[in-house]
């Protein structure tokens, strides 16, 4: 069994995308998929309850038949920081709750993916950061980097502070989140690959609004354009 935490360089860097895409073409590969998003927050309320977008697009691309629940335990209403929104709404966030989950989405399926809410230093509880979460669930990461002007001196960050932590790092994935394509695009990737020995596993290019739940498609992009071997 399998399993890895998927943090991005900052929030709105295509992270939840790139872990769909991740979880649908290895859904295709005939494996079965668990996904785990611990916290959301900025949900919305239908009927009376928080919906959270990423954690039914995450369960979708898997085609996993888990519930909301074991998904994700804590969906937050304010766009905040998770630690932040829980302090606000009177929620307590249970790190050995998220432990229980993601050792039980272990046991039934074939490969698990956790998604983190922003970076690795994003509070999920007034005492506890991501990366004291990846260090308790003991997961390589992936890290997803926004394709575009700053994303060198954010990715060399995110990794060296990993790298500083102990953590184990799989590679790192850049997202296209616009169809700009200038210079700093160009450059990123070399970039990158001169300061850092961590792979890049690909580059996740910009995907239309229109495509961007066809799992397919998605998997299409994830086996095309990202080195799936080394998941």
């Amino acid at each position: 069994m399998k399993a890895y935490f998927i943090t991005g360089t900052d929030t709105g860097v295509g992270k939840t995308l790139v872990a769909g895409a991740i979880a649908a073409a290895l859904a295709a590969r005939g494996l079965s998929v668990g996904v785990l998003k611990p916290c959301e927050s900025g949900c919305s309320e239908k009927n009376g309850e928080l919906v959270p977008e990423d954690a039914l697009f995450l369960r979708d691309m898997a085609a996993c038949d888990d519930s909301l629940d074991e998904i994700c335990p804590y969906r937050l209403r304010t766009a905040l920081a998770p630690g932040v929104a829980a302090q606000r709404e009177g929620i307590v966030i249970d790190p050995a709750r998220i432990e229980a989950l993601f050792a039980a989405a272990c046991r039934r399926h074939d490969i698990v993916l956790v998604e983190g809410a922003g970076g690795l230093l994003v509070p999920v509880t007034d005492r506890l950061l991501t990366i004291d979460l990846v260090r308790l669930l003991a997961l390589p990461l992936i890290i997803v980097g926004r394709l575009s002007l700053g994303t060198i001196n954010h990715t060399l960050l995110t990794v060296r502070e990993a790298q500083r932590a102990g953590l184990v790092i799989a590679g790192i994935i850049l997202s296209q989140t616009s169809q700009v394509h200038g210079l700093a695009e160009q450059t990123n990737p070399e970039v990158l690959c001169r300061f850092t020995d961590v792979p890049l596993l690909g580059i996740m290019p910009f995907v239309p609004e229109s495509d961007r739940r066809d799992r397919a498609t998605l998997a299409r992009l994830a086996e095309s354009r990202l080195t799936m071997s080394l998941l």
